[in-house]
């Protein structure tokens, strides 16, 4: 039996990178997974063929509200209730401060933040109680990352609505966290890093290595599970000791 035997969860961007490892844990823990993805029907396919039925894909774009609204009212349909969410889907473009337009601050900030801001209140109205909500955040809102304005500001501010959510949902018995990755190793990674080999990140990290997104999902799994019940409104730094 797994820790979350007959549970029901909705994982935003899961066809890809840190996103799909988690489907994929989460789903062999005993949970039903309904996971939404912005565009590649192909690699969310992938995810679904490799999760046995337990898995289903829906597209949906966050930065969308109406989408977004959509989305949950789907997967209640799918699962028949919801227990977990996982707020993952963002984007991390990489500009500096001068190059940044009006329309790239709204874009993100509707993806990663406005995004999983109302997608915690859609939670609240369909979550069962004693629930579970896990924001994923970044190492980079306490390392500022070079050119990272936008996406460090964006998920600096899903950090604190982890921390507001979890004294408002807390009386419902549902728990509100955040996981902050590391240089884990994705295609938003090596697309935000271009020729970087990564070896000083390495180097800075006690662990000596770069993260792969199953070690961010075994996190996601802890918390999602029943021994977390007692942690919330907490920011759990996934990064294998970067920048102690």
């Amino acid at each position: 039996m797994g820790t979350l035997d007959g549970k029901a969860v909705l994982v935003t961007g899961g066809s890809r990178g840190i996103g799909r490892a988690i489907v994929t844990r989460l789903v062999a823990e005993g949970a039903t997974v309904v996971f939404s993805y912005a565009e590649n029907k192909d690699a969310a396919a992938e995810v679904v063929a490799a999760c046995d039925g337990k898995a289903f894909a829906v597209q949906s774009d966050q930065g969308d509200l109406v989408a977004q609204q959509a989305l949950f009212e789907e997967a209640v349909r799918l699962l028949g209730g919801l227990d977990v969410l996982v707020n993952n889907a963002a984007i991390g473009p990489t500009a500096p401060i001068m190059d940044v337009t009006p329309e790239m601050y709204d874009r993100v900030m509707d993806v990663n933040a406005k995004g999983p801001y109302f997608a915690m209140r859609f939670a609240g109205e369909h979550m069962r109680d004693n629930g579970r909500i896990i924001n994923i955040s970044t190492v980079n809102t306490q390392v500022v990352p070079p050119n990272g304005s936008l996406y460090a500001a964006s998920k600096g501010a899903l950090e604190l609505f982890t921390r507001v959510a979890a004294y408002e949902f807390g009386g419902r018995g549902i728990t509100v966290n955040c996981v902050s990755p590391g240089a884990t190793d994705t295609q938003m990674l090596h697309d935000a890093n271009p020729g970087d080999t990564f070896e000083r990140t390495v180097a800075y990290t006690a662990l000596k290595r770069l993260g792969q997104p199953a070690d961010v999902a075994n996190v996601v799994a802890l918390l999602a599970g029943p021994d977390a019940q007692w942690i919330t409104g907490q920011n759990i730094r996934a990064s294998g000791g970067l920048m102690l």
